[in-house]
């Protein structure tokens, strides 16, 4: 099942340097059905849905760590099974709470064409 943001939902989360997520405000938790507790110290891949192709996310860390920010439209899972799509931003080199380097994400909602466009973008991709 489709869950569909408010126009005025803005998800944002940190990671370090190899994705574990380190912060998630309360968008993000309430959007992707978990808990802050759930989400800290896991992978931020928790939240990716299978049918996002692997070269996105290919794409994504490439150009983060080239110290470059990415943008581009996510299909993600929610805890209980559904999706939702967002226009996400990846800003490389956050420092993070060790003081080395991480990521921040900020996610907003993706528009009905927007959507159709990277839906029939990664048809085409693997």
């Amino acid at each position: 099942m489709e869950r569909i943001l408010n126009d005025t939902d803005f998800l944002v989360s940190q990671t370090d340097s190899k994705g574990i997520i380190l912060f998630a405000n309360e968008d993000f938790c309430n959007i992707a059905g978990y808990t802050l507790e759930e989400l800290i110290g896991k992978p931020h891949s928790i939240v990716r849905h299978p049918d996002m192709p692997k070269a996105a996310f290919k794409d994504l860390w490439d150009t983060v760590k080239s110290e470059k920010v990415w943008k581009g439209y996510v299909k993600n899972a929610t805890k209980n099974g559904g999706f939702y799509w967002v226009f996400a931003t990846v800003y490389p080199n956050i420092a993070c709470g060790d003081g080395n380097s991480g990521y921040m994400s900020c996610r907003r909602k993706a528009s009905p064409d927007e959507i159709k466009k990277a839906e029939a973008l990664y048809k085409t991709m693997r």
